[in-house]
């Protein structure tokens, strides 16, 4: 899966929640590339949650997009909390981050009704992933999407504070 939407369209970069792909993500990515942004798949597989490689993979995914022009990063869920943790590292490289009903706010024990889901498939707890954590909010623009009821993750911790978004 290749990039969609016009070549000269601003970039753009999707990355998908946790149990989900590029596949999962085809609608998003379609309905960013009709606004005119030059949408890319994140290309990982399967998010089966963070992993010691997962940023340092992200930052040359983030490399291979970069054109001189700032991303814009799209997260899904856990999605977002990985955009979010790569806009603190590469913030000259990030446009913004779009959060769309990710956990990224309050005690990431309770926020999720997955987390036992997740410790058991990432194979560490939600609290220590296996790389060091940025808290806050990242040095580019955020805007957060979150759902009441979402059902999976809690309106609370998609929605963040007023520290933590824009």
């Amino acid at each position: 899966m290749g990039p969609r939407g016009p070549e000269g369209g601003p970039p753009a970069l999707v990355l998908p929640g946790f149990l989900a792909s590029d596949r999962t993500t085809m609608d998003i990515r379609r309905a960013l590339a009709r606004g005119g942004w030059r949408v890319h798949p994140w290309g990982l597989g399967i998010n089966l949650g963070a992993k010691t490689d997962t940023l340092e993979l992200l930052g040359r995914r983030l490399d291979e997009i970069y054109d001189g022009r700032p991303v814009l990063l799209v997260g899904w869920s856990l999605g977002g909390m990985f955009a979010r943790e790569l806009a603190h590292r590469h913030p000259d490289k990030i446009r913004g981050v779009v959060t769309l009903c990710s956990p990224f706010s309050g005690d990431f024990k309770t926020n999720t009704n997955v987390r036992e889901l997740y410790e058991r498939i990432a194979g560490h707890d939600v609290n220590e992933p296996p790389f060091p954590r940025v808290n806050g909010k990242p040095p580019v623009p955020t805007l957060a999407f979150w759902s009441r009821r979402d059902g999976i993750v809690a309106p609370s911790a998609a929605r963040g504070l007023d520290h933590e978004i824009d």
